[in-house]
């Protein structure tokens, strides 16, 4: 009987390691709408649209907003699995940039707080259930996390084979007078995202925006 059960669990191990990873890709696009990020939605929007134009059927994508509290589902904008029929996906993706623009056209001052800590526990959340092979959060963001108060977000977080980038980090006020202010939040992110078991990278340039994801 023992014998029967070594064979049954080796048979599926071998079965387990035989299941070809999934070559879908999936994009969690954290926006911050704080503060001067409200004027830089033209920007958002342009990386928006280089998504939409390269992700693929059978891809997903979410746009979420970092807000006052963003774990949370109504912070997410948008958010698709695109059909396996190219007719059906072109269509979703029209559906899509539109639900995005009407955002943006209806965005009026910004949240008080960016709670970017729980923008990424959610956007790790979304990431595991598409099952995608390949899984990136991008961050549009100054890298400020300003919590509301009793909000607490300083413990370890989880984003297992998660590439992290972080997209148009502009510089505040208090940057100009000590630089190192930008450099140790740059530092503190990558930090916490390497203990996170994901990888981390950040592009300012976004004419850049073509290495952003692997291509299949």
């Amino acid at each position: 009987m023992k014998k029967f059960i070594l064979i049954a669990a080796l048979s599926l191990t071998l079965a387990a390691c035989d299941e070809p990873q999934s070559k879908a890709r999936a994009v969690y696009l954290l926006l911050d709408t704080s503060g001067t990020y409200t004027r830089e939605m033209d920007k958002a929007q342009s990386i928006i649209n280089y998504l939409l134009a390269t992700l693929d059927s059978g891809d997903s994508i979410a746009i979420a907003r970092i807000d006052s509290g963003s774990f949370s589902e109504k912070d997410i904008i948008a958010r698709m699995t695109f059909d396996d029929r190219p007719s059906t996906s072109n269509q979703q993706k029209r559906q899509f940039k539109a639900q995005i623009d009407t955002f943006v056209d209806g965005l009026r001052g910004g949240s008080r707080h960016t709670d970017i800590t729980g923008g990424m526990l959610q956007a790790s959340e979304y990431l595991r259930e598409t099952g995608a092979g390949e899984k990136y959060v991008l961050i549009f963001s100054d890298l400020e996390e300003d919590l509301q108060k009793g909000h607490i977000r300083d413990f370890p977080i989880s984003l297992p084979d998660i590439h992290v980038v972080a997209l148009n980090v502009t510089k505040l006020r208090s940057d100009n007078i000590d630089p190192r202010d930008y450099m140790e939040r740059l530092d503190l992110w990558k930090r916490r995202v390497d203990e996170a078991g994901g990888s981390w990278g950040v592009i300012n340039d976004l004419e850049r925006m073509d290495h952003l994801i692997a291509q299949r």
